[in-house]
């Protein structure tokens, strides 16, 4: 089986832009196994043993893309960048969710000599890493967009510059700049994630 068309998946994109719920049908198939891959990369900087899997990661994120019927999609990259900052989001909800739980929310209290010893924190901060994204995006939104788009959507550096209306030179120094300073601010915080 061939890999579709990147203007294949622009045409279908823009007919489920306009309603045709067709377009939709023949839409999912084509981009699945790359939203696999991206939350396969996504899954791959948390902690082993977590509850959600890729799989379960793109079903839920299908789900909300199939409400975003006002979204006017410009092409594939956009689409997948889409993707990937839903993914996100919703791993981000789930690790703040976590923390509540982590912090006794709706857990039975038991004694201290009870409880048994769990400490399964994380390897990767990704609350941390999304704070961290937000104070970025306050200093320079394109910044925050660039690690967006390559670090967790998984986009070349062409995509990326396509997707953001950039250059490629401009998305590579985007992308060193902010490596280093999210690395110095998860530093402070002491979160080692790898950027």
């Amino acid at each position: 089986m061939s890999l579709p068309s990147s203007h294949e998946i622009t045409s279908l994109l823009k007919a489920w832009s306009g309603g045709d719920e067709d377009a939709l049908e023949k839409l999912t198939p084509m981009v699945y196994r790359q939203l696999h891959q991206i939350a396969r990369h996504y899954m791959g900087g948390e902690r082993s043993g977590h509850t959600l899997q890729a799989t379960a990661l793109v079903n839920e994120a299908y789900l909300r893309l199939v409400d975003c019927t006002k979204v006017n999609w410009q092409d594939r990259a956009h689409f997948f960048a889409v993707s990937a900052n839903l993914m996100r989001r919703i791993l981000i909800d789930f690790a703040r969710s976590r923390g509540y739980l982590k912090r006794g929310g709706a857990v039975a209290h038991i004694a201290l000599d009870e409880a048994p010893s769990l400490c399964n924190e994380p390897d990767v901060n990704l609350v941390a890493l999304d704070d961290a994204l937000k104070t970025l995006a306050a200093m320079d939104e394109r910044k925050s967009k660039v690690v967006e788009l390559k670090f967790f959507g998984g986009l070349s550096v062409e995509e990326t510059a396509e997707v953001l209306h950039i250059s490629s030179d401009t998305v590579i120094r985007d992308w060193q700049f902010a490596k280093l300073w999210l690395l110095r601010e998860l530093s402070r915080e002491g979160v080692s994630d790898e950027v």
